[in-house]
């Protein structure tokens, strides 16, 4: 655990803005399935300009957003039988970045433009904005929750102008709950019990559990959900885990008092995992795909629209907070944050991220090495 407080400047990139401070060999969220529904989307990850549609199987494609033609947008365009059209001069584009036809022209000689891999799994469309033949399904991190019938899920999309490490940090640290979401989440409690911190292989965690505590108002309507009284003392905790590229789980909830908390069996607790897919689109805005996996009331799609509101609610404060956040240190280069030991988890979350990069540029720069005798 970093000491506190630790008044040293900042050596993790908080105060600067790196032309490209993201992993690139990695699956980003793009969007949703319905973002897609019968019509192309452009949408900037990881700095490249991209176009998502569905092909003639039905099958997500993602292309350069780039016409070979006349370099118009391709997501300007339109769908017809499965084929991407230019609506500029109605070039048509494959799944393959191929052309196909134009009206009176022949087109099928013109090199392809850029195709990324993409995977449709778990409610979500995701690309591969990096080396194509390093993409591998694999990689793909596994989302219980997404796959069985004990969870619930409801979410939603902000695109947000700061740098997403601003988030992350935002994420592994929730002490700013007591003071940005007074009003729903938040309490005093929350500054009061210690911070555990730990590192894995593929995660950085961040703990904290608050025994015998009054549920704020996000959670007291939880427990109403849940089939349990609201005005009672519990027990919660929060545990922010995150994993490469950018991804933020958060198991979060309350138990009745002296029920086993974290461990409590779930008739008399409301849990649930704050799910946060933070997708990088320039060096100081990203796209927030937000949402909530809930183990509690998961077939009342009224609860699932009460917490999606909630959340909505909620994150709205972060995006104000972090979008000014963001313009002062634009504003204030060179000032230098401090650190605290509640930032231990957002440091070292940009600590595998800088590693990641690292690890890509030098197997980039590995091949031009000349052999040593």
């Amino acid at each position: 655990m970093i000491p506190a407080p630790a008044r040293t400047p900042d050596s993790a990139g908080f105060s600067g803005v790196d032309p490209a401070p993201w992993p690139s060999n990695a699956w980003y969220v793009a969007c949703t399935p319905d973002e897609i529904e019968g019509k192309p989307l452009g949408r900037k990850i990881c700095g490249e300009s991209m176009v998502f549609f569905r092909g003639e199987d039905g099958v997500v494609a993602a292309l350069e957003d780039f016409c070979p033609h006349r370099g118009a947008p391709l997501s300007l365009g339109f769908l017809r039988e499965g084929k991407l059209v230019c609506g500029y001069h109605g070039l048509a584009m494959g799944c393959s970045g191929r052309a196909i036809e134009m009206p009176g022209q022949r087109v099928k000689d013109f090199p392809p433009i850029r195709a990324f891999p993409v995977i449709e799994r778990y409610g979500f469309v995701w690309v591969w904005p990096g080396d194509a033949e390093l993409a591998s399904p694999d990689q793909l991190h596994h989302l219980e929750w997404a796959e069985s019938d004990e969870w619930a899920y409801g979410g939603g999309l902000f695109h947000i102008a700061c740098d997403y490490r601003l988030m992350i940090d935002n994420l592994m640290d929730l002490t700013h709950e007591t003071y940005v979401h007074a009003s729903s989440i938040g309490q005093k409690e929350i500054d009061e019990a210690p911070v555990k911190t730990r590192s894995g292989s593929d995660e950085i965690v961040t703990s904290r559990f608050m025994d015998g505590v009054g549920a704020p108002p996000f959670w007291q309507m939880a427990l109403r959900s849940a089939g349990l009284p609201d005005d009672g003392i519990v027990d919660r905790w929060q545990i922010c885990r995150f994993s490469l590229p950018s991804h933020v789980m958060i198991e979060v909830g309350v138990a009745l008092q002296g029920k086993g908390g974290y461990d409590a069996a779930d008739d008399v607790k409301a849990s649930s995992i704050v799910v946060d897919f933070i997708t990088p689109e320039t060096p100081t805005s990203h796209h927030y795909f937000w949402g909530m996996a809930r183990r509690f009331a998961v077939t009342d799609e009224a609860v699932t629209d009460s917490i999606r509101a909630g959340q909505h609610r909620i994150f709205s404060e972060d995006l104000e907070m972090l979008e000014r956040q963001q313009e002062n240190l634009l504003r204030h280069p060179e000032r230098r944050l401090l650190k605290l030991n509640i930032d231990a988890g957002g440091v070292r979350s940009r600590m595998m991220i800088d590693r990641a990069i690292a690890a890509e540029k030098a197997a980039k720069e590995a091949p031009m090495l000349e052999p040593t005798a």
